[in-house]
């Protein structure tokens, strides 16, 4: 079936010496895979490689089997065109690890029009704006809203966030928790929004260790999660 839909880049994987297996996360379908063969050497096709970086917006023209193969695409062009995400060292590597933690966490091949909306917008305004240290802090959260796993605010006054339960409780127990300094930013990132993001200060060492625990809350609640190998070069970034 022939489908025309936006679609962002979640990864794209070199095949053979000539040929990219593009992973992206479909208005239409939710998650595709896609082989495009030759797209590495073709000089005058309707494909170029460059259309598939990470978290490129597009706009597909796509043959969708749905059969659990590799889909192909007929066309693609630009939807949006950033100004920075690509271009900017600490954007990109926000950009990386972004990619990296949606690859790993989006897995419905199905539509889900709320969550693609979502990564449209936030991406957008990423691009636009230029205080951006915790932005990846504020978009892990609220991006648990569409996986299933979004925090119980109910005991908010608790002194403990219990990361495996997903609730603030009122005694520690052997599940990793958090406590101190994190839970107090935390309590924060839930209630702020992203054009209020600027206002929060916060040490490196915190936002490292606030960083850690949102991972760790990800392995926690989504089956075969895996840790982002650009952790280490996103934390260098913005120490």
């Amino acid at each position: 079936m022939q489908v025309t839909t936006k679609a962002i880049v979640l990864s794209s994987l070199k095949y053979g010496d000539t040929s990219l297996i593009v992973k992206a996360f479909t208005a239409s379908d939710g998650l595709k895979s896609y082989l495009l063969k030759g797209v590495l050497t073709s000089k005058k096709g309707k494909l170029k490689a460059a259309y598939f970086q990470p978290l490129s917006q597009l706009e597909l023209v796509a043959n969708h089997r749905n059969k659990g193969t590799l889909e192909s695409i007929r066309e693609a062009k630009v939807n949006y065109h950033y100004r920075t995400l690509h271009y900017d060292i600490s954007k990109n590597a926000m950009t990386l690890f972004l990619a990296e933690i949606l690859s790993n966490s989006v897995h419905e091949e199905e539509a889900n029009i709320a969550l693609y909306q979502f990564l449209e917008a936030t991406l957008q305004w990423l691009d636009h704006h230029d205080d951006i240290a915790n932005f990846h802090l504020y978009f892990l959260l609220a991006l648990t809203k569409y996986l299933g796993f979004f925090p119980d605010v109910n005991n908010l006054e608790a002194p403990y966030f219990d990361l495996l339960e997903g609730e603030f409780v009122s005694t520690s127990s052997l599940n990793p928790m958090l406590t101190g300094e994190n839970l107090v930013y935390f309590k924060t990132f839930l209630g702020t929004n992203f054009d209020a993001l600027h206002t929060i200060k916060m040490k490196k060492t915190n936002r490292q260790e606030l960083l850690k625990s949102l991972v760790l809350y990800f392995e926690l609640h989504l089956q075969g999660f895996r840790k982002p190998r650009s952790l280490a070069v996103l934390n260098e970034v913005f120490s």
